[in-house]
């Protein structure tokens, strides 16, 4: 396999070098784990000769963005930008417009395309994502959404493939990004170098959510988290949350899909969890009282959905 691995300017220094090193790690190994396996190539592709990621770290360019084409796979990673504001400002740049033009030519029945991070909003520039699922960095997947509206964005997913695009969440996810890649050579060459490195496989994004740091502006939407945030107590009712709210529940349930990629309830469902989880470590509550608290009339209720979180993360 050959994997053209783009760098420019600014991107995320230790996502570059995590997929650098683990391809590399791979490589070295095979014929541990079998002897038939093909040697695995990696490459950087570039607008330019030099570029700098964040960490300050300097890479010598190996071959220009034209030649994205002759590579199995082509790999884009995080941008190196942490807000919607930045996101958009980057896409923006010179050296972004190159790499969204190059990965546009891009002949999908001969070459894959994988990203993480901010690296997807790249990738959806194209136009490549249309109705095709996707993941990206949790706490961007309003803008995300807001931007490509037609994608099925799934951010509890840590690795999402959608036939010939693979994507991966937030930052680290490189790691699980570039572990995927192996695993579509050889699963037990995957395992090998997971063992090696100590790699813990994370299949969700979920545990890592904090939906208090999501931004989206949909006034009903902010207005919903708000009313709902204030009564996890109590019994929830979507259609008398819309009705106090002022407006229907079809279009709460839309809005707040589409702000979210989760219905009405699933929200609830996720800020009740994430509340039982704050009164777990910071009170002496018990299981019953906490589940009160959260709007379930038993613990058994809350310790099932709990348990059904940690099989997803």
């Amino acid at each position: 396999m050959r994997i053209g691995l783009i760098a420019i300017d600014g991107c995320f220094g230790s996502a570059i070098a995590s997929i650098i090193d683990i391809v590399r790690v791979a490589d070295g190994a095979r014929g541990d784990v079998d002897p038939q396996i093909e040697p695995i190539e990696l490459a950087i592709l570039g607008p330019r000769r030099r570029v700098t990621t964040t960490a300050s770290m300097t890479l010598s360019v190996d071959h220009p963005l034209s030649e994205s084409g002759d590579f199995d796979v082509v790999v884009v990673p995080a941008l190196g930008t942490l807000t919607a504001a930045a996101t958009n400002d980057a896409l923006q740049s010179r050296d972004a417009r190159s790499v969204i033009a190059s990965l546009g030519r891009l002949d999908e029945a001969t070459t894959r395309i994988a990203a993480a991070c901010t690296g997807v909003f790249a990738v959806a520039e194209t136009g490549r994502m249309h109705h095709r699922r996707a993941t990206t960095s949790w706490f961007l997947g309003p803008e995300f959404l807001k931007r490509y509206p037609t994608v099925a964005l799934d951010l509890d997913t840590m690795v999402v493939v959608d036939g010939n695009l693979v994507t991966a969440g937030a930052a680290f996810a490189h790691i699980d990004l570039a572990l995927s890649l192996v695993r579509s050579i050889s699963p037990d060459l995957a395992q090998h170098v997971a063992k090696l490195l100590l790699i813990d496989e994370r299949p969700s994004q979920a545990a890592f959510v904090a939906y208090e740091h999501l931004r989206y502006e949909d006034p009903i939407v902010v207005e919903f988290e708000r009313f709902v945030r204030a009564r996890l107590d109590e019994p929830f009712n979507v259609a008398f949350v819309a009705q106090s709210l002022g407006t229907s529940r079809r279009t709460l349930e839309r809005r707040v899909r589409a702000a979210l990629n989760l219905t009405p309830l699933g929200f609830v469902q996720r800020l009740r969890i994430e509340r039982a989880r704050h009164l777990s470590a910071t009170t002496d509550l018990t299981s019953a009282e906490i589940a009160l608290r959260v709007g379930y009339a038993n613990a058994e209720t809350l310790r099932s959905l709990l348990r059904r979180e940690r099989r997803r993360s």
